[in-house]
Order: C-alpha cells, then sequence, then structure tokens
C-alpha cells in the first residue's frame, strides 16, 4: 500500500518545486521507487527514525512547521499566506493525523476544505504519516 502513495506524494513534491522528507526505513526506498515515474532524480531528505528530533533540527535552523490537519484551530488554505521562508508541511496518517508528539512542534495546523464526502485530502499520499513515523514535505519559498 505505501509504495504507490508515497510515489504519487514525491511527484506532487517535485510538481510544486518542493522535496520530501521520510525515515529511512528499510522498505521506504522501495515504496518511493515504486511510485516515482520522474524522469530526473527526485529531491529527497533522510529523516533518520526520529522524525521529531528532525522536525526540531528544522526549526533551529530557521524553518517554519506547519501541519496539514483537520483541527478546530487550523487555517484555511486560501487563508495561509505565501511562505516567507523555508516551510516544513507535516502530513499526517489517513485516519490517525499528525501524531500528537509532532502536533506540539507546528507553528500551524492547515486545513483543505473538502467539497466531496472524504476527510484527508491532506493525505493524499496515504501511507505517509504514521506507516512512516511521519511524512514531512519540506517546502521552499
Amino acid at each position: 500500500m505505501h509504495g504507490a502513495n508515497l510515489g504519487t506524494l514525491l511527484r506532487t513534491c517535485d510538481a510544486v518545486g518542493a522535496c520530501m522528507a521520510v525515515p529511512r526505513l528499510p522498505w521506504v526506498p522501495e515504496a518511493l521507487a515504486r511510485g516515482n515515474t520522474l524522469r530526473r532524480p527526485a529531491c529527497v531528505h533522510w529523516t533518520g527514525r526520529d522524525a521529531c528530533q528532525w522536525l526540531l533540527d528544522q526549526r533551529s535552523a530557521g524553518s517554519r512547521i506547519i501541519g496539514v490537519e483537520l483541527a478546530e484551530e487550523a487555517v484555511r488554505l486560501g487563508d495561509l499566506p505565501a511562505a516567507r521562508q523555508r516551510t516544513i508541511a507535516v502530513l499526517g496518517h489517513e485516519q490517525t493525523g499528525i501524531p500528537a508528539e509532532a502536533v506540539e512542534l507546528l507553528d500551524v495546523a492547515v486545513e483543505i476544505p473538502m467539497v466531496g464526502s472524504g476527510a484527508s485530502p491532506e493525505r493524499g499520499g496515504g501511507g505517509v504519516a504514521r506507516a512512516v513515523p511521519a511524512g514531512w514535505i519540506p517546502l521552499t519559498s
């Protein structure tokens, strides 16, 4: 299940000029390769096994951390100002969302409004988050 989802997310990152950050778990490189149809090498950062520590390190280096999550205090995507600094978007698992320990590290939660009946467009990569302790996409401004 993870392979097609991670590859889809990788292609989405490439389309918007972003990189993808994932933990180096044994199955991740194959999963990325399986769904990768890009004609050039993809931009992938390896977080190590502790994705929350990686987020803390990125924040210390000046990155802003946003979480794509259905939350009461979430900002609608259309109301989110354009990135003015290196920004990392944290995606959660389709069913369980962003892990609590990662939610604590967010500068802001962002909601993607839905027209259909699904509740997880922000998790279009499906298997990313909890299946991979967390799926992070570093976005560049």
